[in-house]
């Protein structure tokens, strides 16, 4: 599997909706196992007040990711593939 990055764009207005969307994301991601994982995702605010996502997965292909992403009922608006990680500093914690 590749590691990408796919841009969701203004997807949610509230994180209660994206709540809700990240749990049907989990499910499919189970069925999907052997195509699709999720890493990890950083919500960002978009510049219209909407609720959009840069999220880091593994997959054996863009289109694995568009069918989960359909599955879902989610955008997969940029889909690139990863070339190389470079960590300065881990992640902060939230307090």
């Amino acid at each position: 599997m590749d590691l990408y990055v796919i841009r969701r764009r203004s997807n949610w207005t509230d994180a209660a909706e994206l709540e809700t969307t990240a749990a049907k994301s989990s499910a499919e991601g189970e069925k999907m196992s052997t195509e699709v994982r999720w890493i990890r995702s950083y919500v960002v605010e978009e510049e219209d007040g909407k609720l959009g996502t840069a999220c880091i997965y593994e997959a054996v292909s863009p289109e694995a990711i568009r069918r989960h992403a359909g599955n879902t009922g989610m955008s997969a608006d940029e889909i690139t593939r990863v070339a190389d990680t470079v960590v300065v500093r881990e992640d902060p914690v939230a307090a």
